[in-house]
């Protein structure tokens, strides 16, 4: 059903485009000019000239030579002796055996390529990008962690100092009160 509303649209395209090119002309017989039935009388027309022509003949068989003389590889195969093409191919012998083992490897892991692991992997992508999410937030936790930790440290320090400064201050006194009274303190 839908083959035949395309082809149906289709031709109401082309009968649209006639009526535009050939407005309301008619051929001979009365019926408006169709485009492909031109088309299809210029072609016969061309092969009629051309099938008694010898000339023509000739040239279509020299269209193919043509081609191949206008192609931009065939002035290279002209001008480039075989020995040159082999100069450059030893050139590159190294990259190429490069190359031949790179794919010999490729070849041979192929089949971990098709392994059930690789194919997974688009069902264990979601997996690896919640586990991602849950590392991040857990970096995030420890480096905030972290902070708290260092002002504890820091915290801790400044009072270890003080108290040490304290005990310091208060064994000072109380030497300086011992040399009063007279008293040796014990070593």
């Amino acid at each position: 059903m839908d083959t035949k509303l395309e082809t149906d649209n289709l031709e109401t395209r082309i009968q649209a485009l006639e009526s535009r090119i050939y407005g309301e002309r008619r051929n001979k017989s009365g019926k408006p000019v169709k485009c492909a039935e031109s088309l299809t009388r210029i072609q016969a027309g061309l092969a009629n000239t051309a099938n008694k022509r010898e000339r023509v003949k000739i040239l279509h068989k020299k269209i193919e030579d043509l081609v191949k003389y206008l192609d931009p590889l065939f002035t290279d195969h002209i001008t480039v002796p075989d020995a040159m093409k082999l100069e450059f191919v030893l050139a590159e012998q190294d990259v190429l055996l490069s190359q031949a083992a790179l794919l010999e490897q490729v070849s041979n892991l192929q089949p971990l390529l098709d392994s059930t692991y690789i194919r997974d992997v688009p069902e264990h992508a979601t997996k690896l990008q919640r586990l991602s999410q849950i590392h991040m937030k857990q970096q995030d936790q420890t480096e905030t962690q972290s902070q708290e930790v260092k002002k504890l440290f820091e915290e801790y320090n400044k009072m270890m100092f003080l108290l040490s400064k304290q005990f310091t201050q208060w064994d000072e006194t109380l030497r300086k009160m011992e040399e009063a009274k007279g008293i040796r303190p014990v070593e």
